[in-house]
């Protein structure tokens, strides 16, 4: 097989062979009434819009919307931006195409960190706890849950909303925990059990394979509840867990979104809590600004408006004019 090109290095005149996500998947006529296929596709650098025009049936067939296929196509240009034209497209499964090349990471958004690397940093953290129950705690829910939390998101459609997000965005909370919660004279233990813990409910909320979404549970019931239950039942196991260490544990999940708008049952009602909270604020919004910045494709020193910010951005020259 050809090497994979990836969607970002697309040009106009190429012929292509690579691996990507199909987002959108429709079946449509032409004006002359013959059928085609009009896509929508991604990987980790972009996203591109497909058309198949030949072998239409039985190419429908092989593959469903939110499937990753392997891709022979052509390059043109429409409305002045790249458009694949499709020659043959099949789903694409690590049984059948990992000796190509395949792996889920090329097909979707994914962290620039080591999912590997960030476990072994957040181990190292838990283990340095001093209280014993909050400990236990701790490890005892990330060991269960060691497979999701390898390469689920954070979110969604928000922030770290990718590929080992969930991790990435834990770690760097617990880095910020562990230098403001001594500055501010907190129970840094019970600090970094909140970070570690507070969206732990999302590992249920989030439906997370090659698209995330929602589950069932996140839809009804939501990550903050889930999590508190979660938390609840790992407590339960562990022989004479504290009763009110449990219920600050609780309450910084209920109330780490910070504000009743938010969603968030509780309001943070002492320091840990609050620091919790703050800190998930502005972990988010860095890593929500940080996206629209490498997302944006305008000239200029500034982005446009159509980000979560709703501002045009500065993009940051060196000083040097």
């Amino acid at each position: 097989m050809k090497s994979i090109v990836t969607i970002s290095k697309f040009k106009e005149g190429d012929t292509i062979q690579g691996f990507y996500l199909c987002v959108e998947k429709h079946l449509r006529h032409t004006r002359a009434g013959d059928l085609y296929l009009d896509l929508t596709l991604r990987d980790r650098t972009g996203q591109v819009q497909a058309k198949v025009w030949d072998k239409v049936t039985e190419f429908n067939e092989k593959f469903s919307s939110g499937d990753p296929v392997a891709i022979k196509g052509e390059v043109d240009l429409f409305m002045e931006r790249p458009q694949l034209t499709v020659k043959r497209i099949n789903k694409a499964t690590v049984q059948n195409y990992a000796r190509y090349g395949f792996d889920p990471a090329l097909v979707m958004p994914t962290s620039q960190a080591n999912p590997k690397d960030m476990w072994k940093e957040i181990m190292a953290f838990i283990r340095k706890m001093k209280n014993p129950f909050l400990k236990k705690l701790c490890q005892n829910i990330y060991s269960e849950n060691k497979e999701k939390l390898f390469t689920h998101p954070a979110s969604v459609s928000m922030h770290h909303n990718y590929r080992s997000g969930f991790l990435e965005h834990i770690l760097s909370m617990a880095k910020s925990a562990l230098s403001l919660a001594p500055h501010y004279q907190l129970d840094v233990d019970l600090v970094l059990t909140g970070v570690l813990l507070h969206d732990i409910g999302k590992l249920h909320e989030i439906e997370s394979d090659y698209e995330a979404s929602f589950t069932e549970h996140g839809n009804l019931i939501g990550h903050i509840v889930i999590g508190r239950d979660m938390v609840r039942t790992a407590a339960r196991k562990i022989k004479k867990f504290p009763k009110n260490l449990l219920l600050k544990v609780e309450h910084i999940i209920l109330a780490h979104q910070g504000k009743y708008e938010w969603q968030s049952p509780k309001k943070p009602a002492f320091k840990e809590a609050l620091l919790v909270h703050l800190i998930d604020i502005m972990d988010a919004q860095m890593n929500l600004m940080e996206m629209a910045l490498n997302e944006d494709q305008e000239e200029g020193e500034f982005t446009n408006r159509h980000n979560y910010f709703r501002i045009p951005l500065y993009k940051g020259v060196d000083g040097t004019e």
